[in-house]
């Protein structure tokens, strides 16, 4: 999830634009930590949340970010919903680096989605605030990369093999030989061994039953519903997970978290 592809931002004015109300919130490059969340007794927020449409998904004390020189970093602070760069769910307590254009959400539902972006960017934005998604094609460039973890791209290429080692095992295969090439072969053989007989005989039969074998003989494969159906399913889930970094929405981490419910 972390990139380690840096910018220089020192020229530009930050911001995180929220996308549901198409609000702007400046990132001002002198401070160190910029907290985001909403009112509490504990810690002031830098970036009030309160008052955005489900404000409930996000904590009091949801996410900050961290400014380092010119480079920016995004954390999760234990928040109940989490945070999320890219569709890709952070780790609490760990910064990830932000690059231009990366999505961050306050929980899962795309309920509170901001842009990190320079404010160069706002009359864009503006222009197409009837269809916000138009952003994502701009930032896809920018993050399609680093959206998938090494961790999501290792299991999906386990689940992969998997699939095929499941249905390439159960594959039966085999060939149907026609009885006469086998009757000929069988008495080819049989006058080779004889010493009063002409071994020219032999040596003609076994090979017309060669013949006959080869030109009739049919072969099968047959595998189980079931396990075609399976294998299937694994190695398309598999595919998901190494291109997109999670199956039918849910990434690895939220898939351990289904299975121990």
């Amino acid at each position: 999830m972390q990139n380690l592809n840096t910018f220089n931002t020192t020229e530009l004015n930050l911001e995180l634009f929220h996308l549901q109300s198409h609000t702007s919130f400046d990132l001002p490059p002198n401070l160190p930590v910029i907290r985001i969340g909403k009112l509490n007794d504990q810690i002031l927020p830098d970036i009030d949340v309160s008052n955005l449409p489900d404000a409930d998904v996000a904590s009091r004390i949801h996410a900050q970010v961290q400014v380092t020189g010119s480079i920016y970093f995004i954390e999760d602070l234990g928040s109940s919903n989490g945070t999320f760069i890219n569709n890709t769910k952070l780790e609490p307590r760990t910064p990830y680096l932000l690059n231009l254009g990366d999505r961050i959400d306050l929980g899962q539902g795309g309920k509170i989605t901001f842009i990190f972006q320079s404010k160069q960017d706002q009359q864009l934005n503006v222009a197409s605030s009837t269809n916000p998604t138009a952003l994502q094609p701009q930032m896809a460039g920018n993050s399609r990369q680093n959206s998938v973890d090494k961790t999501s791209k290792l299991l999906g290429l386990a689940l992969m093999v998997a699939g095929i080692v499941l249905l390439t095992a159960n594959i039966q295969v085999g060939i149907y030989i026609r009885l006469p090439g086998v009757i000929l072969c069988t008495a080819g053989v049989y006058i080779l061994f004889q010493r009063k007989l002409n071994h020219n005989l032999g040596w003609l039969l076994l090979a017309l039953g060669i013949g006959v074998i080869v030109f009739t003989a049919q072969g099968f494969a047959s595998i189980n519903l079931l396990l075609l159906i399976g294998s299937g399913s694994l190695f398309l889930a598999g595919y998901q997970l190494l291109n997109t970094g999670k199956i039918l929405d849910h990434d690895w981490r939220s898939l351990q978290e289904l299975i121990k419910k």
